[in-house]
């Protein structure tokens, strides 16, 4: 149900020594971008109000159509029968984007076909996407061009949600949690999966007691340019957050051909463990261990319950997910590449985020 990117759907999404995708995509796709992304037309985008929670009518525009949630979200949103938090939100215009990755160069075409084929309207920039909506979509599936692409809709004072990952990087995280801060404009990212019935079911029986440690897995395949878990892995992490909270302070990886072990010890000694699987079996799961009981869960679900979230926010301006939580999971995942680099030594989340927080200042200069 999660959709993106299994091993055997995506074969060249694979880490590689292969360097020069990643250049060409961000240096021919990046200056591609800023250069469409005009003054004029962030001028033009500004000038369009919000509208507001007694509007008839939110119209939603699509960043990246280069992801199978595109289409998936995409009749979710404009379908008849949409109700609460769904209704009165319509995707009304997308902008295909895309790099030269694999997984976004040899889909872009296809899922914006089936877009364009929805009644809705294609556009060639993003400012003039900022000029037909009033909330934004995230989608593309290349994290590392999600900084450059949320800049103007922050900018425009869009309301954004962006898909996962929420950046290509730590430091990009950072970034446009902190611009969007700056521009008092509401932003979250999240994966589906922290929204599965099995999850929330976990985080509300009264049976466990108090959350004292947990344990999530999945499938785990990485992406070329971006730190391991932030591809598939973030959907088992995404979880494992949901149900620990924040307050990690030390991350140890393992990896094997087929699988990757990431613990984290939080704040108090707890414990949160994330077992990424890239052979065998590997569907979804999650094991609570409470001061009451130990209880399973991960019974996961399609895209409607991230929908729903989505919806609500963009009809109340708050984020289900705290900017504090997202960007500290990124340092979880950032944390656990550079615990693989000094060969499963702990890491501290501390001296991560101290790095990025650095670099993101550059960037947002």
């Amino acid at each position: 149900m999660i959709g993106d990117a299994y091993p055997h759907e995506f074969p060249g999404t694979e880490r590689s020594s292969n360097t020069n995708l990643m250049k060409c995509a961000l240096s021919h796709h990046g200056r591609n971008l800023w250069f469409r992304v005009t003054l004029a037309g962030l001028i033009s985008s500004l000038a369009v109000p919000l509208r507001g929670a007694d509007s008839a009518l939110l119209r939603a525009g699509m960043i990246g159509l280069d992801t199978s949630h595109v289409p998936a979200f995409a009749k979710i949103f404009n379908s008849p029968k949409a109700t609460g938090d769904l209704a009165g939100i319509k995707v009304v215009a997308g902008y295909p984007g895309g790099t030269d990755l694999p997984a976004s160069r040899d889909r872009v075409k296809g899922f914006t076909d089936q877009l364009r084929g929805m009644g809705i309207e294609i556009v060639e920039t993003i400012p003039q996407l900022l000029g037909k909506v009033d909330v934004v979509l995230l989608e593309s599936v290349d994290g590392r061009i999600h900084l450059q692409e949320a800049i103007p809709v922050i900018q425009a004072g869009k309301p954004l949600f962006i898909d996962k990952p929420a950046a290509g990087s730590l430091a990009d995280t950072v970034a446009i949690y902190e611009l969007a801060k700056k521009h008092n404009v509401p932003c979250f990212s999240s994966s589906s999966l922290r929204f599965a019935p099995g999850i929330q079911d976990l985080l509300q029986n009264e049976k466990l007691g108090t959350m004292a440690g947990a344990i999530t897995w999945g499938s785990c395949t990485y992406q070329e340019g971006t730190p391991d878990m932030f591809f598939y892995g973030i959907h088992g992490i995404e979880p494992l957050y949901a149900l620990m909270g924040t307050g990690c302070e030390t991350v140890t990886r393992i990896q094997t051909k087929d699988t990757d072990l990431v613990s984290g010890v939080w704040k108090g000694g707890r414990i949160g463990t994330y077992r990424g699987i890239r052979a065998n079996k590997a569907d979804f799961g999650a094991i609570a261990f409470g001061s009451k009981a130990i209880l399973p869960g991960g019974r996961e679900a399609g895209y409607e319950e991230l929908c729903r979230e989505v919806g609500r926010f963009f009809k109340t301006r708050k984020v289900p997910v705290p900017p504090e939580e997202t960007v500290e999971i990124f340092a979880f995942m950032e944390a656990a590449d550079e615990s693989k680099r000094q060969g499963g030594a702990p890491v501290s989340l501390a001296s991560v985020m101290a790095k990025a927080k650095t670099e993101a200042a550059v960037k947002l200069r």
